[in-house]
């Protein structure tokens, strides 16, 4: 039994009285005294857990520090316990952090290869850069919620790391490699993620330093229309999937129902049966036993199966034409916007038979202009060839099938391909067709196509044509901390080259997703508490203020990422396919009209130096890790000011960040949000953005379809590239967490 010494709790309680008062910590003290009456023996880590609830349930709008008081004590044992571990004092347990490496490294807790490259000094000069005041950053669900999902444990699931030692280990393994000034990098890495500035995505703090899993988020593969290819893609997934990676699926070059198969008219049972497919997998292999497996598949707007694929996730009907695990996005041209909007025909086909009679994939074009292109040109050639089969059905009811989906159970995501596609800095290399698990990833794809399978001395040899297999790398910047402690370039600078020795270090398993990593050196760096930074600032979210706010800050932010990115260019050399990319014409920059001296300089650096990133920019949703920093979650509105945070095994209440008399009246629920707001904000931070955002809609249960339809054709109209959930408040949703950075 762990115990916590009575002179312990005495200057336990002192110092919350110094820090919050005597007059706000004096219910606490009587609650002690209580509690040491009625448990004379108290030592034992009860009286932490019990002090920790109490606090809380002081906790309201009035006076939220008292989750900094439950923290504060929760410290105090957890310290305890590994001070008894480690055979020092509580104040000396930080001072153990290099013994600490070798043991645990010993233990197999931690990889054997960060003990080869630091040395005992190495790691005695790193114990000494680290803050332990840094943890009274935390609030105490955000203490909890690091402690008991991310640190590293022992077999029998005790803690063995406390959070500043974790904060350094991911530092220590992301720099491991780097050749010059390298403990000098770390530090700069610790100091960016202990004071909470940013975050790095689930998988990098889950795994950096442990001999287990990988440290990207977010995989997207493009299927083959083969039956080979489906089911080599499905194993992909399930591999992906056991190390801890969300998984997004391109389905559209699948042939639909009723199609033809060598010949045989009719053969083809459609998309359905390899999407349930994807389903078992998703519940079967879990991501390293923390959580299942999530998947997400997409499919054109135009493909015949896509009324049977909007239904797959409805609660009604025929459960053998339902795959309830698995989250489904709609691929939507400009032209079935406008054909949804004048109220006009829109006919589905076959994407197999328009490939045998047209010699062309529909899927492959897009609209090099609002309003004229490629795809249109050949979607109308489709449509006036007799030859091809379709369904012609109202694009208005095709679109009602869709709301009516996203109304019952949140999707599908909608992904604009064209804008997608047009805002793409790599069309040269390739083309986008679908997205992520959360709609802020897009990078080129292609399918990876099956050609030989031969036996060679009793080995047998599969070849196949590695195709690209996107790899997301994210890590996110805290807004509600960064920018009012003016730390943006500093930060940005570090975080980049974080972002870009993820793609060096990771051992991706998949052998074409590794290739893809290496070809583009894709990253995405986004940014959360939008709405905490809106509220510190006094700005409305539904003001001309906030738009003109969103579209400045974001263009900093991509200025100072493009520069660090190009920094490393320098010192690394170029993504691979840096020619003939928009970065190197600098037509990236002529398309979002970046026209000031500053920006024409970078642009001139760029084209001479080069760009270290094919992709660079994306704001993923950060719900569990905008919780460790005590922000709010991505680019989102608030649902409440103060709400139970309820995970399976705990209950525990929560305020917004800094909540107070000044910034409450910035602080307004998402639902009674008007959210053409958030589609302002978007429109205005998508074009510094070179990738996407993860754009939920907030709406009452009560939504009229009409209202709904205007926040599609807003969205597309005014260039969005996706929208994530349509969140409604008549039902519950499950977040993302392979992308939480």
């Amino acid at each position: 039994m762990t115990t916590i010494s009575n002179t312990t709790k005495q200057e336990l309680l002192h110092q919350l009285i110094n820090e919050f008062g005597e007059a706000n910590i004096a219910p606490l003290v009587k609650v002690h005294e209580k509690w040491t009456a009625k448990h004379p023996e108290g030592t034992t880590s009860a009286w932490a857990k019990s002090m920790s609830l109490e606090a809380l349930s002081f906790l309201d709008e009035q006076e939220t520090y008292w989750t900094y008081v439950a923290a504060r004590i929760y410290l105090a044992d957890v310290y305890e316990r590994i001070a008894m571990t480690r055979k020092a004092t509580s104040e000396e347990v930080y001072k153990k952090f290099a013994s600490n490496v070798q043991a645990l490294v010993a233990k197999g807790l931690y990889d054997k290869r960060i003990a080869e490259a630091y040395s005992q000094e190495e790691l005695q000069q790193l114990a000494d850069i680290i803050v332990p005041e840094r943890d009274y950053l935390f609030t105490y669900i955000a203490l909890k919620t690091l402690l008991d999902r991310y640190v590293a444990k022992d077999f029998d699931n005790s803690i063995v790391e406390l959070p500043q030692e974790r904060w350094m280990m991911i530092a220590m393994t992301l720099m491991k490699d780097e050749k010059e000034n390298r403990l000098a990098k770390i530090k700069e890495s610790y100091w960016a993620m202990s004071n909470l500035y940013m975050t790095v995505a689930t998988p990098t703090l889950s795994n950096a330093g442990k001999p287990h899993g990988q440290l990207s988020s977010c995989f997207i593969d493009t299927v083959d229309d083969s039956l080979q290819g489906i089911y080599d893609s499905n194993t992909d997934v399930a591999t992906l999937s056991k190390f801890g990676g969300g998984i997004g699926v391109y389905m559209g070059k699948v042939r639909s129902r009723g199609s033809s198969i060598r010949g045989f008219v009719g053969a083809s049972s459609g998309v359905l049966p390899w999407i349930k497919q994807l389903n078992n997998t998703a519940v079967s292999v879990d991501q390293l036993g923390q959580r299942q497996g999530a998947i997400a598949v997409y499919l054109d707007v135009w493909h015949r199966d896509i009324f049977t694929f909007l239904d797959l996730r409805l609660n009604n009907g025929d459960d053998r034409l339902r795959a309830h695990d698995i989250f489904t996005g709609v691929c939507l041209p400009d032209l079935f916007m406008e054909k949804v909007d004048a109220r006009e025909e829109w006919h589905l086909f076959d994407p197999h038979e328009v490939r045998q009679l047209k010699g062309y994939s529909l899927e492959d074009f897009y609209d090099e202009k609002r309003g004229e292109g490629s795809f249109r040109e050949k979607y109308e050639e489709c449509v006036n060839d007799n030859r091809l089969s379709r369904e012609t059905v109202p694009a208005i009811d095709l679109m009602k099938r869709i709301m009516r989906s996203q109304l019952e159970t949140g999707v599908p995501f909608m992904f604009y391909r064209d804008e997608v596609n047009r805002s793409n800095p790599n069309k040269h290399a390739g083309m986008v067709y679908s997205s992520n698990l959360c709609t802020e990833i897009f990078q080129n794809q292609s399918a990876t196509t099956f050609e030989t399978i031969q036996l060679e001395d009793d080995v047998i040899v599969t070849r196949r044509k590695a195709g690209d297999f996107v790899v997301c790398n994210l890590s996110s910047i805290n807004l509600g901390r960064a920018v009012p402690a003016n730390v943006l370039e500093r930060l940005i600078n570090i975080q980049v080259r974080m972002l870009d020795n993820v793609i060096d270090l990771n051992m991706i398993p998949v052998p074409q997703a590794e290739r893809t990593n290496a070809r583009y050196r894709g990253i995405g760096l986004g940014t959360f508490g939008w709405h905490h930074l809106l509220a510190l600032n006094s700005i409305r979210w539904e003001s001309d203020e906030a738009v003109e706010f969103a579209d400045k800050l974001y263009e900093r932010i991509a200025f100072l990422t493009i520069q660090a990115s190009s920094e490393l260019a320098k010192e690394k050399g170029t993504f691979p396919l840096f020619e003939g990319s928009d970065w190197q014409t600098g037509a990236y920059f002529e398309n979002r009209k970046y026209e000031s001296e500053q920006w024409d300089e970078l642009r001139h650096e760029v084209a001479t130096n080069g760009i270290r990133n094919g992709y660079l920019m994306a704001v993923a949703p950060n719900s569990s890790t905008s919780i460790l920093a005590g922000s709010t979650a991505s680019i989102d509105p608030i649902f409440q000011k103060f709400y139970s945070e309820e995970k399976k095994d705990y209950k525990i209440p929560v305020t917004v960040p800094d909540l107070n008399s000044e910034t409450t009246w910035f602080y307004k629920s998402a639902y009674f949000i008007d959210q053409h707001w958030t589609l302002k904000q978007n429109a205005a931070r998508q074009r510094h953005i070179d990738q996407g955002v993860s754009l939920n809609l907030y709406v009452q249960n009560t939504i009229k379809a009409k209202e709904l339809l205007d926040l599609h054709l807003d969205a597309w109209s005014s260039g969005l590239k996706t929208t994530y959930y349509v969140r409604s408040t008549s039902v519950e949703l499950v977040d993302c967490d392979s992308c939480s950075s």
